[in-house]
């Protein structure tokens, strides 16, 4: 625990999000005590469980209060930024993915937090979407202020309630037929979500000097295989037993689609997202990946009948519909 055997501190924006949940974990079995950062610090106290008593420290802090910013991050050895969206205006876009995350990273500078790890996404230096350009945006106002900051780039996450999987299982459940925007054709590298914690962790934890020091560098993570959006479709439908089809959504189409449903509640597809569907989300050659933070990239097909189990008939509450 270091000369001191003082505990280690992991300050972690995004705690209560998919990733966030399982990057306290990581840590929490790591030893150190977890600052769970949250716009409401009661929505983290479900992660107090997670560790021994007072391992887990729900915390507030919003952008528009630098003090409680710098509360959390002070004294930190490690500050992890995670959140994302995927709907939201321009404002609200460039807000969550290169305000915040800057704010966040010029105070773990100026209070000497050891290190700094900025979750991005792949794909975002080649995408044209407004979710791509403002994560990659984001990135370089990290890097402007805490240069040395770890940036991790993963592909699509799945894992128990992800945001991908499961969501598509729901649409199966209640529609004809999956859309296929463009064809399917758009390539993934789906990244299992705790293979993702590990590398936060690993980021945080390897040392600063030798030829696996992580500072300053950019990981694009991604899983073993590439499969086109079409392929994960049929692996949903197979794994489900859902008597779902699949029909081509031209682009164009898809685009009005997306319009007119981004206004709905949940946004089940906006306009921007059928944009990033122009992009492969798969890593770029010679990157350094999860291997050069020295995790094992899990197989999908492992945990994709975990994931699904639900909504397979007869499967765990296989009588309720999923909402979208």
């Amino acid at each position: 625990m270091g000369m001191n055997m003082r505990q280690k501190i992991a300050t972690v924006f995004g705690a209560t999000g998919f990733l966030g949940r399982h990057v306290v974990r990581a840590f929490i079995d790591a030893g150190y005590t977890v600052r769970a950062v949250t716009r409401t610090a009661q929505k983290a106290y479900f992660l107090r469980p997670y560790g021994e008593v007072g391992q887990v420290v729900p915390l507030s802090a919003m952008m528009d209060d630098p003090d409680g910013v710098e509360a959390c991050v002070r004294g930190a050895d490690t500050v992890v930024y995670l959140p994302g969206v995927l709907h939201a205006s321009k404002d609200g876009f460039a807000r969550v993915h290169v305000e915040y995350p800057a704010q966040i990273a010029d105070a773990a500078a100026r209070l000497h937090v050891r290190r700094f790890i900025h979750i991005s996404a792949l794909a975002c230096e080649r995408g044209k979407s407004l979710y791509a350009r403002t994560k990659r945006a984001g990135e370089m106002a990290v890097q402007l202020a805490y240069p040395n900051a770890v940036i991790l780039r993963p592909s699509i996450l799945f894992g128990p309630e992800d945001g991908f999987f499961a969501r598509f299982a729901g649409m199966a459940r209640s529609l004809p037929a999956l859309p296929l925007i463009g064809g399917g054709l758009t390539r993934f590298q789906p990244v299992f979500v705790g293979d993702v914690a590990k590398a936060v962790l690993n980021a945080a934890t390897l040392p600063p000097h030798g030829h696996q020091n992580p500072e300053g560098r950019i990981y694009e993570l991604g899983g073993p295989s590439v499969y086109s959006f079409k392929e994960l479709m049929q692996k949903i439908l197979v794994q489900t037993g859902i008597k779902a089809g699949l029909v081509t959504l031209p682009y164009g189409l898809a685009r009005v689609m997306g319009r007119i449903m981004q206004v709905l509640p949940g946004a089940p597809l906006t306009a921007d997202q059928v944009k990033s569907l122009k992009t492969d989300n798969i890593v770029a050659t010679g990157a350094s990946g999860l291997d050069a933070l020295g995790v094992d990239a899990t197989a999908l097909e492992t945990v994709l009948p975990s994931i699904l189990a639900r909504f397979r008939d007869g499967g765990p509450a296989a009588h309720k519909t999923q909402a979208v």
